[in-house]
């Protein structure tokens, strides 16, 4: 028998495991410590009420006979996925057939999972800093090469830096798959629609494949694109990552979807009916339950406690922002995003300012780079506290630096 070698190439543990464990460790030995958590990227604001609403109902309909529901469809319920094409597509403008749509069970695992779809010769691109999972499930699916100093021999790095706002540049070289997250995590950058537009032009010339995740994009602010699919010729070239858990308090519920548009062919073959074919076999739905709770994301009364919950978050991030920048830190984010990047001082190292904050603050934040090589010397907090423990957090933080 032969195992999949590829695992065994991974470097350590998942980042946020690192962290977890770091956090424990800390906490067992200072036991009457009141550490806060601005790490990792989970939310606090409980489901909004229309949400539960919605939730006890169905739950209520699995328990009587003429309304119980078995086996959900592999691909979503007419009734979520009418609900997205019209608010998120139809009435913004963008045309999206909904037998494009597939519900999931949240975007990390289609963004991981997509690979199904493609060969292990392909060459990925991603931006550097990176949502870890890109790389990891690419070197999983055999598309990593080797590690060689901090970087994967087969994958392509785009760096992204201050000096260019931390957007990407167009690829200098060959990449058949690359991966863009917009607005960004970790760094917060969003992108304008000229830019967006010179990576599709370039993906239709180059016949590439964009993976689009835009799981961040009801934190735009400023009028940027919130689906690439705004982007002419997007859909013969992009496949698109939604997500309910940052806008919608879905964490710990699990929802999201992916658009595979039918124009995108590649090799002779739709890789919309390819994913189609991939769920069917190897994914079982999203539960009733859960497909009524993100429906009802999209009610009047959902879509006002979601934007509360929403401003709630960016009310944070610009607390944090305000507070490390009057410090004089250089930072990122906060404005179409939960998420505050900075520059580490005094030439630190992103995991000793990990330790420095641990343990001088009993502030949990995440080590730039853990993210890539391009995040060494910076740092994420994220904005998913409550505003009581986000404030005391900051008074923290302006003490230690």
């Amino acid at each position: 028998m032969q195992i999949n070698a590829n695992f065994a190439k991974l470097q350590a543990s998942y980042l946020f495991r690192d962290i977890a464990q770091k956090t424990a460790a800390f906490r067992a030995a200072n036991p009457q410590a009141d550490v806060i958590s601005l790490g990792i990227g989970d939310v606090t604001r409980p489901l909004p009420p229309a949400v539960i609403k919605a939730m006890e109902s169905s739950v209520a309909e699995m328990a009587e006979s003429d309304t119980f529901r078995g086996y959900p469809s592999a691909f979503g319920e007419d009734f979520l996925l009418d609900a997205i094409l019209k608010n998120d597509f139809t009435d913004r403008g963008i045309d999206i057939d909904k037998d494009e749509i597939f519900v999931n069970d949240g975007a990390k695992s289609d963004t991981a999972n997509i690979g199904d779809l493609f060969g292990t010769d392909n060459i990925v691109g991603v931006c550097d800093p990176v949502y870890p999972v890109y790389v990891d499930a690419n070197v999983m699916g055999g598309r990593g090469g080797e590690f060689a100093g901090n970087r994967w021999t087969k994958i392509v790095y785009l760096t992204c830096t201050a000096e260019n706002d931390f957007l990407p540049k167009l690829p200098d070289e060959h990449v058949d798959i690359l991966c863009l997250c917009f607005p960004n995590n970790p760094t917060g950058a969003a992108i304008d629609r000229a830019d967006l537009q010179k990576f599709v032009d370039w993906a239709i010339e180059h016949g590439s494949v964009i993976l689009y995740d835009a799981a961040y994009e009801a934190y735009i602010t400023d009028g940027k694109p919130r689906s690439i699919y705004e982007i002419d010729g997007a859909k013969t070239c992009a496949i698109e990552f939604r997500s309910f858990s940052k806008t919608a308090g879905f964490t710990g519920v699990r929802c999201g979807y992916t658009v595979v548009p039918k124009a995108l062919q590649r090799d002779g073959a739709s890789l919309n009916a390819m994913w189609g074919r991939r769920q069917s076999t190897k994914f079982n739905g999203v539960s009733y339950v859960t497909q009524r709770a993100a429906q009802a994301v999209y009610s009047p009364e959902g879509k006002a406690q979601c934007q509360a919950t929403i401003d709630y978050y960016l009310d944070n991030a610009r607390t944090i922002f305000d507070a490390l920048s009057g410090v004089g830190l250089s930072c990122w984010g906060a404005v179409n995003s939960p998420y505050v990047w900075f520059k580490a001082p005094d030439g630190q190292s992103s995991w000793e300012l990990f330790d420095t904050l641990l343990n001088d603050a009993q502030v949990v934040g995440t080590p730039g780079s853990g993210f890539g090589p391009a995040g060494e010397g910076f740092f994420r907090l994220t904005a998913f506290n409550t505003a009581e423990k986000t404030a005391e957090a900051v008074g923290r933080l302006r003490k230690v630096f």
